[in-house]
């Protein structure tokens, strides 16, 4: 019998390169829906209670706004990303 575990990305994103080179191929890709699951899986790497907390929202907020059904504003997008500690930036 093989035993398995979950694998969950946010154990991984342990360094600031592997932060952003997660986040630089989930923009690439362009699908929202995949870029708000890399936020979440970053902010979980993080702390989520620390990053609700540096972003000005609750982490029912955070989780509501990160979750499968959520529809974040632009707004709480920057907030938690600044509260990531990392940027968003245009390149042609």
């Amino acid at each position: 019998m093989v035993t398995t575990t979950r694998w969950d990305v946010a154990e991984h994103l342990d360094s600031e390169e592997a932060i952003a080179a997660y986040l630089d191929a989930a923009m690439e890709d362009g699908d929202p829906d995949l870029i708000k699951v890399a936020i979440a899986d970053v902010a979980r790497a993080r702390g989520m209670t620390d990053i609700a907390q540096k972003a000005g929202i609750t982490r029912a907020g955070l989780y509501k706004a990160l979750g499968e059904h959520g529809n974040p504003s632009f707004a709480t997008v920057l907030a938690v990303v600044k509260a990531l500690g990392v940027r968003l930036s245009v390149a042609s």
